[in-house]
């Protein structure tokens, strides 16, 4: 695939999630993605489960194609060679609380004086201000204040949060477009130095028309189950087998559903006529559909009605769906070996340029596993990294191959 990100230096500070996220997109953009962590364990989510043969795969889900320097952040070293990664970067991303980075030494003088260029990315809980701005924000917590748990779940009353991190998913998208934003910006005389969201402004975004209703009507949205709030029929249908899901948008696309399913007359119901009628009598309307949906199994409902152009399909678990056909066509899952030489089969990334796919040209770093060699390009010699590895201010994990090419010469 084309790296339109070629030669882009990215330190990435960050940890969990939000942070990773953003890095790995820009990583499968080309970027270079030198992650610099904690030798006190390094990025926190390394000790969360699940766990395959000692390695976390919440870990390894977001760290693709990035290297991995463990160092002691706050040791005079420590601080000397995250100064020296920053002043060479174009870009560096962190999600600390508000202030950290300041207390490690790189405040936003700091950072100009070493690199007048630089580009800061940070993903916050509540943003910098406000009196939230030092309140730990996970992803869970802002889904609540967002609103986002407020129409998620069976309905009014039954709130749930949403079955992954989406929060913290989506607020790395876009700190990543927030970054590369200020990239092309620089090449247009538009520089910004500070690119910076919050869980909440990212949650808050995520409303869409749910949002608007309640700041234009005064109204909260409640939960709707497995139904669209606002459109119908659209969401989950009983067939004879398995329950499947089944979008009709349009009146062109309920004409065509309802010849489908052998109930003409319901086109001319004053109760169904309209897209507003439909919504106002959903519970009817649902009954009349599920009494024809139940003639057949899913596996006949499901091609016929996608082949009549309305959008339909089966409710999949994660083992079905990245087993599915359409997952293998689309080459989603990618082969991969970690340096420890165990296999790991990963998620590329979602884009694709010029129809070719994003790749996975490496596996999640093991802790410091790219440390010697990246110090080595720095200017180091290996006596120096191996010094600073017996004082305790780096950790150096199985040396890469490169890494040993270049002790050898």
């Amino acid at each position: 695939m084309l790296k339109p990100l070629r030669g882009i230096t990215v330190v990435d500070l960050s940890r969990a999630l939000a942070g990773p996220y953003c890095t790995a997109l820009l990583a499968d953009m080309g970027a270079r993605i030198i992650k610099v962590e904690s030798i006190n364990g390094g990025d926190t989510s390394r000790q969360w489960p699940p766990f395959q043969d000692g390695h976390s795969l919440y870990f390894d889900s977001v760290n693709r194609n990035k290297s991995s320097v463990c160092v002691d952040f706050y040791s005079a070293e420590g601080r000397d060679i995250l100064s020296t990664l920053i002043a060479e970067a174009d870009v560096l991303v962190e999600n600390f609380k508000p202030g950290t980075l300041a207390k490690m030494g790189f405040d936003s003088p700091r950072l100009e004086e070493l690199n007048p260029g630089l580009v800061v990315g940070s993903v916050t809980g509540f943003g910098s201000t406000g009196p939230l701005k030092d309140d730990a924000g996970l992803d869970q917590v802002i889904q609540g204040m967002s609103g986002l748990m407020s129409v998620t779940g069976a309905g009014p009353g039954e709130t749930y949060r949403v079955g992954v991190p989406i929060v913290d998913i989506t607020s790395g998208m876009v700190c990543a477009f927030g970054i590369l934003a200020a990239l092309l910006g620089a090449r247009n005389g538009e520089n910004a130095s500070r690119v910076s969201t919050s869980l909440l402004e990212t949650a808050l975004n995520l409303s869409a028309f749910q949002g608007q209703k309640a700041l234009s009507l005064g109204e909260a949205p409640t939960p709707q189950g497995n139904n669209h709030p606002v459109i119908a029929p659209y969401g989950t249908f009983a067939t004879a087998t398995e329950t499947i899901n089944i979008a009709v948008g349009s009146d062109k696309q309920w004409k065509a559903f309802c010849g489908l399913l052998g109930i003409p007359l319901a086109v001319e119901d004053p109760r169904f006529i309209a897209g507003a009628d439909r919504s106002a009598n959903r519970q009817l309307l649902t009954e009349l559909i599920e009494a024809a949906l139940t003639a057949k199994p899913a596996a006949e409902w499901v091609p016929l009605i996608s082949g009549a152009g309305i959008p339909c399909g089966p409710i999949y678990n994660y083992t079905q769906a990245l087993a599915s056909e359409q997952v293998a066509a689309l080459g989603l899952v990618q082969h991969s070996q970690r340096r420890d030489g165990s296999e790991l089969p990963l998620l590329r990334g979602p884009l694709s340029l010029d129809g070719e796919a994003s790749e996975i040209l490496s596996p999640p770093p093991l802790l410091g596993e790219h440390t010697t060699e990246v110090l080595m390009e720095l200017g180091m010699t290996h006596d120096d990294v191996a010094r600073l590895e017996r004082e305790g201010r780096v950790l150096c994990g199985p040396a890469s191959v490169s890494a040993k090419i270049g002790v050898l010469r």
